[in-house]
This record gives structure tokens, sequence and C-alpha cells, in this order.
């Protein structure tokens, strides 16, 4: 069911321009009156759950070739923000972000997965694959009045908070640096990268097909002389933001790595973790699932 735009009792005019000219074309002349739509699954809840109207105009962008695929660029994996959610998770190239495919699979269930497109999920400002992006140092790039903008995940999420976003940009596409067996340091020099731990984690109400509670994800660098020389933490989860935990990584950056870092970790991140509380769990309960998930991905992880 859709609902009638304005109770004027009209189906929304749907337009599909083919390339992001022509988008900007018809975002300057409908002046406002309209709204994004990408692969619909989350506009079609909304609309059935009487939470929104819809709209007097819907810009679909399914047509605009450079907006799908996923492919490398340069130092660059580049995922185009209408490709699928079952596409991108079977990319083989996504092998190379075990976390954010393990995100991406646990969306939903495969019906959803095969119309809700990455770009609407990052775009909710709420979406499962949020934490993954963070700690991949993902960037977004935006369509604007002013053309192309680079933002990070983090700075984008930020722009939520303080009202800074601008609804009318389109997320075009997402990019996430290639991880190498060696890295530049501080100083310039190539460091050995002896072993990398990632894990994501989901907690629903039910195991399939559930928005979520919580969701963590890390990702980390150990050198050869077993000391962290990156870490990076995000939690998530529910209808809050992802936010990346800098007081959290701070505990474990340069230290020697251990199982016995799992415990110190859960508690820092019990603390920093912002969040909330709703009919379906207290925020202080998501704070310390948030904590435990990321304690015990960590003790598996080293433990291994």
């Amino acid at each position: 069911m859709v609902t009638p735009a304005y109770g004027s009792g009209a189906m929304p005019s749907v337009w599909q321009p083919e390339n992001l000219q022509e988008l900007l074309t018809l975002r300057s002349r409908l002046k406002g009156i309209y709204c994004f739509t990408a692969g619909g699954t989350l506009l079609r809840t909304q609309w059935e759950g009487g939470l929104i109207s819809a709209p007097e105009h819907m810009i679909s962008l399914g047509r605009i070739p450079e907006m799908s695929g996923v492919s490398i660029r340069g130092d660059e994996l580049v995922i185009g923000a209408m490709t699928r959610l079952k596409e991108s998770a079977s990319q083989a190239l996504l092998h190379q972000l075990p976390i954010l495919q393990e995100a991406v699979n646990a969306i939903a269930a495969p019906s959803i997965r095969n119309v809700a497109t990455i770009g609407g999920n990052v775009v909710s400002g709420v979406g499962d694959t949020l934490t993954a992006l963070l700690v991949y140092d993902a960037e977004l790039h935006w369509l604007t009045d002013s053309g192309i903008e680079i933002r990070s995940v983090s700075s984008w999420l930020q722009g939520g908070r303080d009202g800074s976003r601008n609804s009318g940009d389109v997320l075009i596409s997402i990019h996430i640096p290639i991880r190498t067996s060696s890295m530049l340091d501080a100083e310039g020099e190539y460091r050995s990268v002896a072993q990398e731990v990632s894990f994501y984690r989901k907690l629903g109400r039910r195991e399939t097909f559930s928005a979520s509670l919580v969701t963590v994800a890390l990702y980390g660098e150990i050198d050869s002389d077993n000391r962290w020389t990156k870490i990076a933490i995000a939690a998530g989860g529910g209808s809050g933001m992802a936010m990346r935990l800098l007081e959290s990584e701070q505990q474990l950056l340069g230290s020697e790595a251990s199982v016995i870092q799992a415990a110190t970790l859960a508690a820092a991140v019990a603390s920093e973790f912002t969040t909330y509380g709703d009919a379906f769990a207290t925020e202080h309960y998501r704070k310390q699932t948030a904590g435990n998930m990321l304690g015990a991905g960590l003790w598996e992880a080293l433990h291994e």
C-alpha cells in the first residue's frame, strides 16, 4: 500500500534519471517536494506504518550506472550506493572486507537483501553496515549542490547529530581503503602487519530477520612484537547512531596484545558507548551488551 500524496488521492510521480546530470536537473526542478528511492524497503515500511506520507514526486536512482557495482580503483574498494545488499555480500572483492560482508549478510532476510541497497542502509543513518564502515575508515561520496563532496562516515554521522546534514544530498558511492600486509607508519616507513584481528557482532530480538539491539565491530593490526599498531572499534544498533569508540581504542593502541585485555575493553566500551533505552532494552543493557560483545570477540580472536 502507498499512502496518497498530501491527501490528494494521487499516487506519487516516479522519475528515473539515467545519469548524474539528469539527477541534478530533476532535483533543481522539483524544488524539495520529492524523495529519493533506492530499493524502497525502508520507505515502504514507513508508508505502510503510517509514519510518513508519500511525497508528490519520487526520484528513483536505479538507472544511474555509476551508482552500482563493486570495483577496485587505485588503493580503494568502491561500492556503488545502488548496489543491492545481496550483490554486495556475494562479490569476491568483498572477501577483503569480512566485517562488512558479515554485516550485510546479517541484515533482514534474503528476500529483503535481494531488493535493498547498501546506500539505503547507510543513508537511513542507523543501518547495520555503519559500524563496519566506521572501523574500515570508509568515505562517502555525495552529489551536492556544489558538486561531489567526500565525507568520512564519522563526520557524516556527526552531521545527523548536530543537524548539519543536507537531506537533498545523494550518496553516490562508498570508498574503503584496501589494506595490505605492509603499511606506512607515522614516519613514512613500511612496517609489516603480523596479524589482523577483525570481527562483527549483532544482537537482535530474535536470531534472524530482526532489527538490531546492538551491533559492534573491531579491526586491529598487531606487529611482529605483538603490539597493537592500529585499532578501530565501533558500536551502534537499533535506532541509535553508530559511533567510533576512540577512548576505548586508546586502551589497546601501542600495548601488547593479550586475552587479558578483553575485560578491560569490555569495561571501557560500556563506559564510553552513547546509546538509548526503549521498550525493548534499557540504555544500561545496550551499553553492557556492547562491552561484553567486544570483550568476548577480542578474547576469541586472540585465544585462537
